[in-house]
């Protein structure tokens, strides 16, 4: 794929999120289709792959989307109005201590403007646990106080790189599904979902409300194939769990296992290497495709009823 243009610094994530690609970039490059059409990430979290595509000149179309509504906020602040995000974070800077963390969680997002929105995600990032995500079933962020006084809160030079990687992207709010609407025949679509569990203790997936449990594996399942049957090219990670190599491990996917680093885990002993499938499926050929109906696409595709209701459903 080639070196970053030297035209601009290179824009990194500006937020540490699960799962995150910036050590398997190499080997996600390496499968991606010569062609990319427009690039769609139905759960962009960090967005790894994605800067690293713009740095490269690929992706000059493109659509981000998440079901975590805090994230896409900051997406979108950065792409419109940096210099009021990085006015807020200024305020932030030097508030390391233990009192400052949990006094600037506590306050309610929904009171703040984007600017303010945005600031309070990146400090919690950077300033929390081991650089977690995790809200409760209230959608209330609640990692605990990480004790990171070295932190850098503000890096003002990453955050206009992201602007600039930001320009002309489409940003959505939403669930993977709804990538079936806009990916179109020669498009490239990657997932990157909250991973399958290897064992009961081993990962969590509260980065949004309402979790992402064996349903939705499934649902998503259904929906890689679907691309594939309409000229779609998808590259999708997840763990090397029983569910994940039973849902892709088929015949026309050219699965690998690589060896990944897991580097957010409650505890020190879990952030050692762990396997990961890269899935990769090509996009079924002109006699093999078949014609997409809306009435029938919303009939096959709506969220399973295990999932809409978890998403939907009040916490006790």
């Amino acid at each position: 794929m080639g070196r970053p243009r030297k035209d601009s610094q290179e824009a990194r994530p500006f937020v540490k999120w699960a799962g995150g690609k910036a050590q398997l970039l190499e080997e996600l490059l390496a499968r991606l289709p010569e062609r990319l059409g427009t690039y769609h990430e139905p759960f962009v979290g960090g967005g790894a792959l994605f800067f690293r595509l713009r740095a490269l000149g690929k992706a000059k179309k493109a659509c981000l989307a998440d079901a975590n509504p805090e994230l896409m906020a900051a997406y979108q602040s950065l792409r419109d109005s940096p210099e009021a995000v990085i006015s807020e974070l200024e305020l932030l800077v030097g508030k390391t201590r233990k009192e400052d963390f949990y006094e600037i969680r506590a306050q309610s997002p929904d009171a703040m403007t984007a600017a303010q929105r945005t600031a309070r995600l990146i400090y919690l990032n950077k300033m929390g646990f081991n650089g977690l995500y995790r809200v409760n079933r209230k959608g209330l962020f609640n990692v605990p106080f990480g004790q990171n006084d070295k932190a850098k809160i503000l890096d003002a030079e990453n955050l206009w790189a992201v602007h600039r990687a930001l320009q002309g992207v489409r940003l959505e709010l939403g669930s993977f599904h709804t990538v079936l609407k806009r990916a179109k025949a020669g498009d490239f679509v990657y997932f990157d979902p909250p991973y399958q569990p290897l064992s009961k203790s081993s990962s969590f997936t509260a980065y949004a409300k309402g979790g992402f449990g064996e349903a939705e594996q499934r649902h998503l399942a259904r929906v890689v194939e679907e691309l594939a049957r309409r000229g779609v090219e998808v590259l999708l990670s997840n763990s090397a769990s029983p569910l994940a190599s039973a849902l892709y491990e088929r015949e026309g996917y050219e699965v690998a296992r690589i060896d990944a680093r897991r580097a957010i885990n409650s505890k020190a002993t879990g952030r050692g290497a762990i396997k990961e499938l890269l899935v990769r499926v090509h996009a079924r050929p002109p006699s093999e495709r078949r014609p997409v109906k809306e009435r029938q696409l919303s009939i096959d595709f709506a969220e399973p009823a295990a999932v809409r209701s978890r998403r939907t459903a009040r916490p006790a």
